[in-house]
């Protein structure tokens, strides 16, 4: 609890200068307190911030006095340190970024970083003094939404926010060196170097030793922490065993949980308590097959590392789109990786254009969710013009749609050019096409063109469906009862 003794009078006054982004001036003031009184309960931490009207940071210049080693370590700082670029990554990738340029941006950021944990100590002080590590959830939540409002009171200036932010420990440093909150630009150095340096005795770090009794190698180990480097300071006991102890429980076959931990990390550093668990039981709630977590998790570990907040906003999409609970959990069964997709970026857009066609937005994501995770204008538009150009009505091309789900998910150049100039030789109506666009997803030379071979070399002649679609035997029957008149 912050507070303020009574007799100790606040100095507001306007620091020196201004900081100009892209027109307006961001007026800097600096707080303090008198040096002679200080609140033996709490330190102020002297930062010059730039005034926002979204929120303001009256509340972020109180930060909890500096704590025991034994409350906090330098390890959870650096762990949450790691996760705040993350979201600050995947924030200006939203936001339109690329991937090279929003890491860049990140990288040379220290002082905005620094903020971004400050904020996250302010949400979570009862959390921190523990000593308790805090979810990738957790901080998704407690750092997106104030992202969000920096964007819409900075607009095109956000970046220049972010890169000239004022460093708020820069005082502390040059007081001190020690300090634990200390950024450094080599974080996946250290990180890796934690995991790779001997302890006492001459034995790999506990992490190490356990990961490579689970299957893993050295190399591999590495490789993780250079994209994740947390993933270091992750403690065995609380974060590795339990989670490697729910899979195994689940039904995940030993040999495939590091695989699992490879393709996300991020899972390790999950509460079981207060998200796993819970996250598990509602998407149970809403159907998934509990039976099937150890298909849905191997297949896409990514899943449960999602907010509630992001989970609940796609599933309101889909049924926003008609499409039932029931189905809801059968999507997500089979095509976890949905959930990995942006309504506003993604889902939305890609359910308008599809309508847009005459196509069952509804019925097209329950048959093809992968389709939904395709740029319209780079993917979709391309294969629907593909047919305008061979005449085929924008209506028929939705009925094809509706008919063979994922025909917009396929390869122009290696599926549907050379497949429809073959269909061109075998003189069937385009009509033909749009009774049955399952053709397309036939091997050209393992089953369209040897049928047709046989059944022009029997003198008969099948509609598409009868000549592509049936088993080898029936295929030979209906040839037979052709030739024959039987």
């Amino acid at each position: 609890m912050v507070c303020l003794e009574a007799s100790t009078p606040l100095d507001l006054r306007p620091a020196a200068g201004q900081l100009r982004l892209r027109g307006r001036n961001l007026q800097s003031w600096r707080f303090s307190l008198p040096s002679s009184s200080p609140c033996k309960s709490c330190t102020l931490v002297s930062r010059q911030l730039p005034i926002c009207n979204a929120q303001s940071y009256a509340d972020e210049l109180w930060v909890a006095a500096p704590q025991s080693p034994a409350s906090v370590r330098s390890r959870l700082l650096a762990a949450e340190r790691e996760e705040a670029k993350a979201v600050l990554s995947l924030f200006l990738r939203q936001k339109g970024l690329r991937s090279t340029l929003a890491a860049r941006i990140v990288n040379k950021s220290d002082g905005f970083i620094e903020h971004l944990v400050s904020k996250l100590q302010i949400a979570y002080r009862s959390r921190y003094a523990e000593g308790r590590e805090l979810s990738t959830p957790e901080i998704r939540d407690a750092l997106l939404p104030y992202l969000e409002a920096l964007s819409r009171e900075h607009g095109d200036s956000l970046v220049e926010v972010v890169e000239n932010f004022a460093d708020p420990f820069s005082m502390e440093r040059e007081a001190s060196s020690s300090t634990v909150l200390t950024p450094t630009s080599s974080n996946k150095q250290k990180a890796v170097a934690r995991i790779s340096t001997p302890i006492s005795g001459g034995a790999l770090p506990e992490l190490v030793l356990y990961l490579l009794d689970l299957g893993m190698d050295h190399e591999e180990i590495k490789n993780i922490v250079r994209k994740f480097p947390a993933f270091a300071y992750y403690n065995v006991e609380r974060k590795i065993k339990p989670l490697v102890g729910l899979l195994l429980d689940l039904g995940v076959p030993r040999s495939s949980i590091p695989g699992i931990i490879k393709k996300r990390p991020q899972l390790c550093g999950i509460s079981m308590s207060d998200n796993l668990k819970p996250m598990m039981a509602y998407l149970e709630n809403i159907g998934v097959n509990k039976t099937q977590w150890s298909k849905v998790i191997t297949r896409f570990p990514a899943l449960l590392t999602y907010s509630r907040n992001k989970v609940e906003t796609t599933v309101s999409f889909l049924r926003e789109l008609g499409v039932s609970k029931k189905n809801i959990g059968k999507i997500l069964t089979r095509c976890p990786h949905l959930m990995s997709y942006s309504v506003d970026d993604n889902l939305r857009p890609t359910a308008e254009y599809f309508r847009s066609i005459g196509a069952d937005a509804a019925s097209l994501i329950q048959k093809s969710p992968q389709a939904f995770g395709l740029n319209v204008e780079a993917k979709l538009k391309p294969i629907t013009e593909f047919f305008l150009a061979r005449e085929f009505s924008i209506e028929e091309i939705g009925i094809m749609a509706n008919r063979f789900g994922i025909i917009h998910t396929l390869s122009l150049e290696q599926n549907l050019l050379p497949k429809y100039e073959f269909f061109l030789t075998m003189e069937y109506p385009r009509s033909e096409l749009v009774k049955f666009p399952q053709y397309f997803g036939y091997s050209l030379e393992q089953r369209i063109k040897p049928r047709y071979a046989q059944m022009t070399g029997s003198g008969v002649r099948l509609i598409l469906n009868q000549m592509l679609s049936v088993s080898d035997a029936r295929f030979e029957e209906i040839l037979e009862k052709k030739r024959t008149g039987v």
